[in-house]
């Protein structure tokens, strides 16, 4: 399970942000590189087009800024999520600014095709895919991509239904290129737990919500801290994707979230509208079930702290657990 040079030597953690449609923004996509995790955000989320060019040229020179004062702690890469849907008219524009700016690590959702890989390992950019079966992630590593990303149960927006120890047993069997798991994970030690279970990073999202820097509206800061799993509903009514929302949302938007309809899946709509008058994730709101674990609004470099502090301690416990139970298989019977 061997991580490329740029996933392998700059992490203070293995965790990768996942890139959240509207919330993730420069600020918080830098905040989380200095802090020492790969920082992400949606093309997409810059609108017009031509704002693409404007935020990956102030991220990457800022980053380049904070690694010339900081050599004893630079930052972490910074990765794009690029929608590889025939509904994206922008791919090719945004597929070209990634190979302007050379950007480390690229994302890609809903479909795979080699020519945007290629163009992306032309400069020596790492390609991870998000999937949600072992079908669509051979489908993506035969088509060029470096890395998988596999959205388990749990996740926040469009999301699988497949445990996290399924889906990692089954791509683990034929694939040891570098994972990325994502489902529920909001501690430091859930982080630990992914790569127990096999996968190198954790990708994390919900978390980076309920952070000062996100665009997110303060109710929605407020719902995540105040929810916890039983507040999130599976549902694919909203983009024709099953995904993961938060149930207050719901209401809020008039609607009975334990009795809605099923989507037409060929009516898929992943931008801000959807398949109701309530609008995907400007309304109704995407959100993981690891949600129970946050308590508060802190900063997103915060965040990461608490993250690296649990994630010590996780692992001395786990071997100091270890230890104790060496200890008693080594004891002669009585």
């Amino acid at each position: 399970m061997a991580l490329p040079p740029v996933l392998r030597d700059r992490l203070r953690l293995p965790v990768i942000a996942s890139p959240l449609f509207i919330i993730s923004n420069p600020d918080l996509v830098i905040a989380q590189c200095k802090a020492g995790i790969v920082g992400s955000f949606p093309a997409l989320n810059a609108r017009p087009a031509s704002q693409l060019d404007e935020w990956l040229a102030r991220i990457t020179e800022e980053l380049a800024d904070w690694d010339r004062k900081n050599p004893d702690r630079p930052s972490a890469p910074f990765a794009v999520n690029q929608i590889v849907h025939k509904t994206n008219d922008r791919l090719e524009h945004d597929v070209e600014m990634c190979v302007k700016y050379k950007v480390p690590v690229i994302i890609t959702s809903l479909g795979a095709r080699e020519d945007v890989n290629a163009a992306l390992h032309s400069y020596g950019g790492v390609v991870m895919h998000d999937v949600i079966n072992d079908r669509f992630a051979r489908k993506a590593v035969e088509k060029g991509a470096d890395g998988l990303i596999p959205v388990a149960a749990g996740a926040g927006g469009h999301a699988g239904h497949l445990s996290p120890f399924a889906l990692i047993q089954e791509i683990r069997a034929w694939f040891d290129g570098p994972i990325a798991l994502s489902g529920s994970i909001a501690n430091g030690a859930a982080i630990l737990a992914a790569q127990a279970m096999g996968a190198d990073l954790a990708y994390i999202g919900s978390a980076f919500i309920a952070t000062k820097e996100a665009n997110a509206e303060q109710g929605y800061k407020d719902m995540i801290v105040s929810s916890s799993g039983d507040d999130i509903v599976y549902s694919n009514l909203f983009t024709g994707v099953h995904g993961n929302y938060l149930r207050p949302s719901i209401i809020a938007a008039g609607l009975d979230p334990d009795n809605l309809p099923e989507s037409d899946p060929s009516k898929m709509n992943f931008g801000s509208g959807g398949n109701t008058k309530a609008k995907a994730w400007k309304d109704i709101w995407g959100c993981g079930q690891g949600i129970g674990a946050l308590h508060d609004i802190p900063s997103a470099g915060d965040l990461v702290d608490r993250f690296a502090a649990e994630y010590e301690a996780a692992k001395a416990d786990l071997a100091a657990k270890t230890a104790l139970t060496a200890g008693k298989a080594l004891q002669p019977a009585e």
